[in-house]
């Protein structure tokens, strides 16, 4: 089953449409970019997903589990990271694991904390308050609590921002491990040069609207003017000024 399944997602805010009647299927080991221009209902729509936001009409279906009919089934299928992690500043970095660990019912959970500790180079700042760490290092602390559960669903909103280039490899190595592992992923981003190399499909998104979903390659087909041509001048090309084509949904190919 999909990892991720939306029929006609729409969210509202009394005259303005966020998003309107985004329709997909993410199938487990797919990792998606997300991309839009500035507010084009990017974090709505994932928001929407999560469960933060609880979407206007349409139905939103996480690992199976409908997430408006079981919530609490859907929530625990996923793992939700901003792009500005709110961490608790009183909390150790150890801390955050054993909540989150606590909080998803994870058995056994202490090798798997060690194993990410390692993996995120964040070990010898396990008892340092989040409030001492960098941006970067709290950024990679949300997505090492987020991994700890092995959600079938991975959001990530712009988890490239703040990170070194030791970083940026490191997180993206992480993220092509969690697909091959069967986990999906919804990659938002506008660094479309660092997501190239990471992503299977792509969601364009244009004033809430669906623009375009399918493989990278459908893209290029559908946008590109040259053979070989960049995911940037995809998106431009994607992006400009034409009536919306609302593509059919992601197939599990």
């Amino acid at each position: 089953m999909p990892a991720l399944s939306l029929r006609g997602l729409t969210k509202s805010y009394e005259s303005v449409l966020a998003v309107r009647s985004c329709t997909l299927d993410l199938w487990p080991g797919q990792i998606m970019g997300f991309v839009g221009p500035n507010g084009a209902g990017k974090t709505t729509t994932m928001r929407c997903v999560c469960g933060i936001l609880s979407p206007t009409s349409g139905r939103v279906r996480i690992a199976g589990h409908d997430l408006g009919d079981d919530p609490i089934g859907a929530k625990a299928s996923l793992a939700y990271i901003p792009d500005d992690p709110k961490l608790f500043d009183a909390l150790t970095v150890w801390e955050h694991l054993e909540f989150a660990a606590a909080a998803y019912r994870v058995a056994g959970w202490k090798p798997k904390a060690e194993a990410l500790l390692d993996r995120f180079e964040l070990a010898e700042k396990r008892k340092a308050l989040t409030m001492e760490l960098s941006r970067g290092m709290r950024q990679k602390l949300a997505i090492a609590c987020g991994y700890l559960h092995d959600p079938a669903l991975i959001l990530l909103d712009e988890p490239l921002t703040g990170l070194d280039p030791m970083g940026i490899r490191v997180m993206k190595e992480s993220m092509r491990e969690r697909a091959a592992a069967g986990a999906a992923l919804l990659v938002s981003s506008h660094l479309l040069a660092l997501v190239e190399d990471l992503v299977t499909h792509v969601l364009i998104v244009v004033k809430g609207e669906q623009r375009f979903v399918g493989t990278t390659a459908e893209a290029r087909t559908a946008f590109a003017t040259r053979e070989g041509a960049a995911l940037e001048e995809v998106f431009f090309s994607a992006t400009a000024d034409r009536p919306t084509d609302n593509s059919t949904p992601v197939n599990g190919s």
